[in-house]
């Protein structure tokens, strides 16, 4: 790794240059939607597994009926994401460096609006509720 580091100003000394890093196109158009997360009073979980590509942009829909207070939390996703936007009652917020969780106190939907930058696999649960099934997984490639 050291060695790399020290290389790279002899490669730029020498008129080498490295190819620009850029994505073709708009990032923040035309998001694929996933199927909702459904969240229900009897503590069911409509969709345990999501598969993603890292650089696609998603609309990941979570609904709740509203039978309970529900906390979903996704930190490894959301650390290795770029947030656009949640939409909540059509009002948009535009986080500037993530979120930590959406809560849900009464019925309604959420909609959160990323790409992926980071492979792996990111667990996601309803806090409190994981040990009854409410949670998992999306697997980033």
């Amino acid at each position: 790794m050291h060695r790399l580091i020290l290389l790279f100003p002899v490669l730029f000394g020498l008129g080498f240059a490295l190819p620009p890093a850029h994505a073709e196109g708009n990032l923040a158009s035309r998001a694929t939607r996933l199927d909702p997360l459904t969240l229900t009073g009897d503590l069911g979980f409509s969709t345990p597994r999501y598969e993603l590509e890292t650089g696609k942009y998603y609309r990941w829909r979570i609904e709740s009926d509203g039978g309970e207070e529900f906390l979903v939390l996704a930190p490894g996703l959301m650390r290795n994401s770029w947030i656009n936007q949640i939409v909540i009652d059509d009002k948009e917020v535009k986080p500037m460096g993530g979120i930590y969780g959406i809560e849900f106190d009464e019925a309604g939907i959420i909609d959160v609006w990323f790409v992926p930058i980071v492979p792996g696999n990111y667990d996601f649960w309803v806090d409190g509720f994981e040990d009854r099934g409410m949670k998992g997984v999306f697997v980033v490639r």
